[in-house]
């Protein structure tokens, strides 16, 4: 019996050892497992890519606000009821922790409601291909503005921001170009924005196009060609007023009978538009003989006695 007693309990011992053996290599697996898995994670991050656009503006909140609420408070004061917190909330909840080629208009939805104010009649200006030239017209005439002179666009201009999954949300190493994946933070941004300022103008509507691009000054896939151009409203606007402008010293690529602003033309036309065309337009050529005094190109911008 003694005997019979011992073999049961070496058996006992060893059916629990092995149990103890089993139970230890389960709990082995279970974390070699989430190990991979959480590796594999890694590996798939968007930020892992590293993308070849500039990575999220240093200080994007400081940035942000800080140019809302010098909008609001020294540029235009009518628009002191504008709350720069929010707006800045909503602006990083649009993008914060979501995969950087994900991004989706109604991302940007509460952003655009709480930022949008009314335009001006008579004082939009649209452009392509021309921005430095058409921001130093801007900013030496007040009587136009550009999406980038909204609360908006000015918040944005040459700024860059994008999320990515994996802690802290926010990538400041690199973003996605638009032709690495067009619904990013960006480019999602920037055509809901514009689209929403086409909506908003009224009156005689400017547009600054640049007579020296060799492929036309007028591109169907631009920004103003694909998307702000089929958002004028013929009931608001009264006319389009093209100002083409060449380049000083040139090249002279286009003038307004040229044939990508003959097809602008007609599309404007289709859509019931007044259309008036302006070659090299003073005000803005003025603007260029600035830099250029002595370039032959502007010799008709002084008076000869």
């Amino acid at each position: 019996m003694p005997l019979q007693q011992g073999s049961a309990r070496a058996r006992q011992r060893t059916v629990l050892l092995v149990g103890i053996a089993l139970l230890l290599a389960a709990l082995v697996l279970a974390v070699v497992l989430a190990s991979l898995l959480t590796h594999g994670r890694h590996e798939v991050s968007p930020k892992m890519l590293q993308w070849k656009d500039r990575g999220t503006t240093k200080n994007l909140q400081e940035v942000v606000l800080g140019r809302c609420y010098n909008y609001i408070t020294a540029r235009h004061p009518e628009l002191g009821d504008k709350d720069c917190l929010k707006i800045w909330e909503s602006l990083k909840d649009a993008f914060i922790y979501k995969n950087p080629c994900n991004i989706t208009p109604e991302d940007y939805q509460p952003l655009m409601e709480l930022a949008s104010h009314p335009i001006p009649c008579n004082k939009s200006l649209f452009w392509s291909k021309t921005g430095d030239l058409v921001h130093r017209y801007t900013k030496s005439n007040q009587n136009f503005l550009t999406l980038e002179d909204t609360l908006l666009g000015y918040m944005a201009d040459r700024v860059s921001w994008c999320g990515d999954p994996s802690a802290p949300g926010i990538n400041y190493e690199s973003c996605p170009k638009r032709n690495e994946c067009e619904s990013n933070p960006g480019s999602v941004f920037w055509k809901m924005a514009s689209k929403m300022f086409a909506e908003a103008v009224c009156g005689v509507v400017q547009v600054m196009l640049n007579g020296s691009v060799e492929a036309g000054a007028f591109r169907s896939s631009s920004i103003f060609g694909s998307i702000e151009i089929f958002n004028l409203d013929p009931d608001k606007v009264s006319e389009v007023h093209i100002w083409l402008m060449q380049n000083i010293g040139g090249p002279q690529s286009e003038s307004c009978s040229g044939h990508s602003i003959q097809r602008l033309i007609s599309i404007l036309e289709e859509r019931n538009f007044k259309i008036i065309c302006e070659d090299n337009y003073r005000p803005v050529q003025l603007l260029q003989c600035v830099h250029n005094p002595d370039h032959a190109d502007c010799r008709l911008c002084t008076n000869s006695t």
